[in-house]
């Protein structure tokens, strides 16, 4: 899109995660990122209408949108949904059609599921050794597949399976590969436009793969928002994959799982996170209680983390888990950049901070300066009644 400043923007210049627009430029090609709507939605950014005429276009064949249908014990994982989403959009801009390219040892409705969430097409490998996700053998197979069909674009998880998979892959065809995007779009040219925070997150990259193909990304979970699944018609397409045991380099004998609560960050509805306001360990007594209340998870910030007060798999961030919950209760959270990557998306942010200039009151919609040992016991005697 094509945005400037607005006039009624309180600024000068806007730095809209490392992008910087000054007044009285004129308008410029921005990509589609979660600050820059921001601004859109303030008033701060007017934004250039250009008249299109409607042409539906019909979609080419070959070089597709994919996206890596990560599957765990028959269960498609929520990012793959998530990215269908956006590979729809991608594939849209291109006049091309959306496939996934699912691994495993029986389709049970999967590829069904796939297409209700914006799937043209599915490419199906049904194998017993495909079970359960390895490296070699997901390698081989998925990388057989991009030779012979060829999309121009392939789209990842940042899973632990789809960090693993997807260097393997761009190794093995000769391609590059753009980690943990927060930003996807086409260019005027038909390239992947990847956004990444970059020089620990005080600015964003952009990466533009020009010479090889596909263009691989990974995303993580929660960046993009899912769409709805609607009924649709697609295509399920049966592939061979040309593994057998001697391709294995190690054999699972058996799945242990650890009894452990999971933290389910980037599926919860709503978040009750803690910061170094907190002061020490003992006072997420306070979000745990507050959290309880609510039916929540609990996030933290790297700080709270990095001090030993609460598990890692809490953290919300840059560095932690990418969320997008209903309602984000930022406690004692001073809000630097590499945390509101993580939560900004976040449908309503509530912060509470002593420090009225911090800088999670920017992306908050409702702030309340006060010191969290007064307020957040009143709220939770107040949801006690």
């Amino acid at each position: 899109m094509k945005v400037r400043v607005s006039f009624n923007c309180p600024e000068t210049q806007l730095n809209l995660g490392g992008i910087v627009l000054i007044r009285g430029n004129d308008f410029e090609h921005v990509p589609e990122l979660p600050e820059v709507q921001q601004a859109i939605d303030r008033g701060y950014l007017d934004v250039l209408k250009e008249e299109k005429k409607e042409v539906k276009k019909e979609k080419k064949q070959g070089e597709e949108v994919w996206v890596f249908a990560e599957q765990r014990n028959n269960k498609i994982a929520r990012v793959v949904l998530e990215l269908l989403g956006k590979a729809q959009e991608l594939a849209e801009k291109l006049s091309v059609k959306t496939a996934a390219i699912l691994l495993t040892d029986k389709d049970i409705g999967l590829s069904q599921e796939l297409i209700n969430h914006g799937a043209d097409k599915v490419y199906t490998a049904e194998n017993p050794l495909l079970k359960n996700y390895q490296t070699d053998l997901y390698t081989k197979a998925i990388s057989e597949q991009i030779r012979a069909a060829k999309p121009q674009i392939v789209i990842y998880g940042a899973t632990h399976i789809g960090r693993d998979l997807a260097p393997r892959i761009a190794q093995r065809i000769n391609t590059g590969l753009t980690a943990d995007c927060t930003g996807l779009d086409i260019t005027e040219d038909g390239l992947l436009l990847q956004t990444r925070p970059a020089f620990g997150g005080n600015l964003m990259a952009q990466i533009l793969c020009k010479k090889h193909r596909p263009q691989m990304s990974t995303v993580r979970p929660g960046v993009m928002k899912m769409k709805e699944p609607s009924k649709r018609q697609g295509e399920i397409i049966k592939v061979k994959s040309n593994i057998s045991e001697k391709d294995q380099r190690v054999r699972i004998l058996e799945i242990i799982k650890e009894a452990k609560k999971r933290v389910n960050l980037e599926e919860a509805e709503i978040i009750v996170s803690g910061g170094r306001g907190l002061g020490k360990k003992e006072n997420f007594r306070l979000i745990e209680e507050l959290a309880k209340l609510l039916k929540a998870e609990i996030g933290a910030s790297r700080a709270a983390v990095d001090s030993g007060w609460i598990a890692k798999d809490h953290q919300v961030g840059q560095t932690g888990k990418t969320v997008r919950p209903k309602l984000y209760l930022a406690v004692g959270i001073s809000g630097a950049i590499q945390h509101k990557a993580g939560m900004q998306n976040s449908d309503l942010i509530i912060a509470i901070n002593k420090d009225p200039d911090a800088p999670i009151f920017q992306v908050a919609d409702y702030g309340i300066v006060d010191d969290l040992f007064k307020v957040v016991p009143e709220i939770i005697n107040e949801l006690k009644q």
